[in-house]
C-alpha cells in the first residue's frame, strides 16, 4: 500500500472474519462502475483471489460490464502461510501432496468437508480462515481416524508483524492455540 501513488483514489473493502463492511455484490458494483467510467482500476488482495477469494465472481461482474481487465495472480495463502511459519506443505517421505478447504460455509458455520478423505491419507490437510473452528476440525479429523498424535500449526496473521504460530498435536492444538 506504501507504494500507491499519492494521486490515486482508495476505497477500502477488505475483509475480516466476522468483519465485513462492504458486501460482495456492492466491491462488484465498483469495480464495473470505475471500470466503466475509464479509470484504470486495480483490486489488490492478499493472496489467490481465484482460492477463496472471490476473483471469479469479480471478473464475471468486469466481463458483464464490458469491462477491460488483467489478473496477475497472486501466491495462495495455503502454501505462503506455512512457508512464512518454515512449514513445508509436502516433504519428501512425509507428505507427497496437499488438500486446501474453506473452513467454514456462508453461514458460518463449518463447511461440509470429506473429513474422512482428509483423515484416510498422508497428506498435509490446509484449512484457510479457520481459526474459530479449530476445536471443531481437530474433533472432526480425530474422528474420521486421524492419529491423536499427529503434527499440526495454527497460523493466523501469516507475513505480517502479527503473525502468530502454534505447532502441537491434533489432540492439543485448540487448547495451545488459545493459550498462544
Amino acid at each position: 500500500l506504501d507504494l500507491i501513488p499519492g494521486t490515486a483514489r482508495q476505497i477500502d473493502v477488505g475483509k475480516e472474519a466476522s468483519r465485513h463492511p462492504v458486501p460482495q455484490h456492492r466491491i462488484n458494483q465498483i469495480l464495473a462502475e470505475e471500470a466503466q467510467k475509464g479509470h484504470n482500476v486495480v483490486r489488490l488482495k492478499g493472496g489467490d483471489p481465484f482460492v477463496f477469494g472471490r476473483g471469479g465472481e469479480e471478473l464475471e461482474t468486469l466481463a458483464q460490464a464490458g469491462a477491460a481487465f488483467e489478473e496477475v495472480p497472486g501466491v495462495t495463502s495455503a502454501v505462503a502461510a506455512c512457508a512464512c511459519a518454515g512449514i513445508p506443505v509436502t516433504h519428501r517421505g512425509t507428505a507427497s501432496g496437499f488438500h486446501v478447504v474453506t473452513a467454514h460455509d456462508r453461514k458460518d458455520k463449518l463447511a461440509d468437508i470429506d473429513f474422512s478423505a482428509m483423515a484416510a491419507g498422508r497428506d498435509t490437510c490446509v484449512f484457510l480462515m479457520g481459526l474459530s473452528k479449530t476445536a471443531e476440525i481437530a474433533e472432526r479429523l480425530m474422528g474420521a481416524g486421524m492419529p491423536r498424535e499427529t503434527a499440526a500449526a495454527v497460523i493466523s496473521r501469516a507475513g505480517t508483524p502479527d503473525q502468530k504460530v502454534c505447532v502441537s498435536d491434533l489432540a492439543h492444538l485448540s487448547k495451545d492455540a488459545a493459550e498462544a
